[in-house]
């Protein structure tokens, strides 16, 4: 057993999500309000001086710039912080209607709240120099470090994260420091730094870390995977945690569902689908109907390579028994040892996807997409990067997943499966019910480009599969490789021949 997980509590990814909602063109009014009410209560709480002045500074603030809310408009001591203050939006398309008002009072008292706190840390510290030993000194720095995680000055509590792990020799301790600087890089959308620490946390997990923190790992490493849009390396990860997952100070249980569900549905194998999402009681759990949920919780079912595999269209609960709303508040606790309270969530529509998909209902598999687009991909500030990528990457499993079951299919059949015109398939047109209109892709440009092997022949309206051959597409392979190769081989023998005559 390993110790309790420390610098757990900071930052607040949360807040991150708020602010998110606040620049997010497609948040309800209502949604940013509840947003900007929350944020503010956290600023005032935890005396967020230096979050405040990034989010609604007149002047350097990347929300409120027009200075709307101000009774002065105060100078600027700076220029704005790229790589962090920037990037906490996690859009490049701010809302026009964020209204974040600048209180200069309550800054500067939040400001002077920060600077007593500081004199006091500092103050400890000198005091467990001179009359206790490291391990107190560590503590007190350790408190410094959470400080400026909870204020929102990314650089420092790096650095104070650092300094504390430099001279912390406990293995689980400074997993935890690596994990917290991860949530840092989190917080402030910085892929770089997070992608460079998740190798170093693995690094320390493997030379003896204890099962908790392997296990917190792997939902950290699947979280990142998802925000590079790595939704193959990312699936297994997530679905693995489901059934383990304490990591509440990263993200909550009902988003790390939807994370799994998403994940693997665009990446996994027909069978791998099945078993580990189709069929998983963790998800059934969340997603099936009423004795799907009673059977899974009481443990009467199981998945994995030993479930059977019956018809597909009585692997899942049809679209008119899908969940609807669900709270899973009993589901874990926090960080804190507390409750974690959650809002509940309607999962009709992942609900649907899954069903629709594996069972072949095409036009409802395009509807359930459409409103998983809506309600998931565009409100969550990890999904919302990609999420004309996964509306596209979905449309082609559907596509492929019907055409690869017959040589010939006709084109007005194909479209009625999946309830849109003709043209939509063989020319660009409009994806009905989905937001992603500028980016959707027809049938016709995925075959173009070679990610469907078929043809479409407008003039008898049929569609014809190409069977990929695996002899000739190796031949082919080696032949294209041996060429490279010959070429690099020619080009390597010139030098050595110019090298050569350079000597004589």
């Amino acid at each position: 057993m390993g110790s309790d997980p420390q610098y757990a509590r900071y930052p607040d990814l949360s807040l991150a999500q708020h602010i998110f909602h606040l620049a997010n063109p497609s948040s309800t009014a209502d949604t940013r309000q509840t947003s900007l009410k929350l944020l503010q209560d956290a600023i005032s709480e935890h005396k967020m001086a230096t979050l405040y002045r990034h989010l609604a500074h007149p002047v350097d603030g990347v929300l409120n710039a027009s200075g709307e809310g101000s009774v002065q408009k105060p100078p600027s001591t700076g220029s704005k912080r790229a790589g962090s203050a920037a990037n906490i939006l996690a859009s490049k398309k701010a809302s026009p209607k964020v209204d974040f008002p600048w209180d200069e009072k309550l800054y500067e008292e939040l400001k002077a709240s920060n600077e007593k706190e500081l004199e006091a840390f500092q103050k400890e510290e000198e005091e467990a120099a001179e009359k206790a030993g490291e391990t107190e000194v560590q503590a007190a720095k350790g408190k410094r470090a959470e400080f400026w995680a909870r204020v929102g000055d990314k650089d420092k509590a790096i650095a104070s994260y650092e300094a504390v792990f430099e001279n912390t020799g406990v293995l689980g301790t400074r997993i935890d420091l690596v994990l917290a600087i991860i949530r840092v890089g989190l917080f402030f959308v910085d892929k770089v730094m997070v992608k460079k620490n998740i190798e170093r946390a693995k690094a320390l997990v493997e030379s003896g870390g204890d099962w908790d923190r392997r296990n917190r790992l792997k939902a950290y490493q699947g979280l990142h995977y998802l925000t590079i849009r790595s939704y193959n390396l990312a699936a297994p990860l997530l679905l693995d945690s489901l059934s383990t997952f304490t990591s509440y100070e990263l993200c909550s249980y009902s988003a790390l569902v939807v994370y799994s569900v998403l994940a693997g549905s665009v990446s996994l194998k027909r069978v791998d689908f099945k078993a580990k999402v189709v069929d998983a009681p963790e998800i059934k759990a969340i997603l099936g109907d009423g004795e799907e949920k009673l059977s899974a919780l009481s443990g009467a079912i199981s998945a994995g390579p030993g479930a059977q595999d019956e018809e597909m269209r009585d692997a899942s609960a049809t679209p008119g028994t899908a969940a609807t709303a669900v709270n899973l508040t009993t589901l874990g606790q926090s960080a804190t040892g507390q409750p974690e309270v959650e809002t509940p969530i309607d999962f009709s529509p992942l609900a649907q996807l899954v069903s629709s998909l594996y069972t072949g209902d095409y036009r409802s598999f395009f509807l359930a997409l459409a409103a998983v687009e809506d309600r998931f991909l565009s409100q969550d500030r990890y999904l919302y990067e990609h999420r004309g990528w996964f509306v596209r990457e979905m449309r082609l499993r559907g596509y492929q997943q019907l055409l690869q079951s017959y040589r010939v299919v006709g084109l007005g059949s194909m479209a009625n499966d999946f309830g849109v015109s003709v043209d939509f398939l063989d020319r660009q047109a409009p994806l009905p019910h989905s937001s992603c209109r500028a980016s959707s892709r027809d049938l016709a440009k995925f075959i173009a480009g070679d990610r469907i092997p078929c043809t479409i022949d407008r003039v008898n309206g049929i569609i014809e599969t190409n069977r990929p051959d695996d002899k000739n597409k190796q031949y082919n392979d080696v032949v294209k490789q041996g060429d490279a190769l010959i070429t690099k081989l020619q080009k390597y023998g010139q030098a050595v021949r110019l090298r050569g005559s350079e000597r004589g």
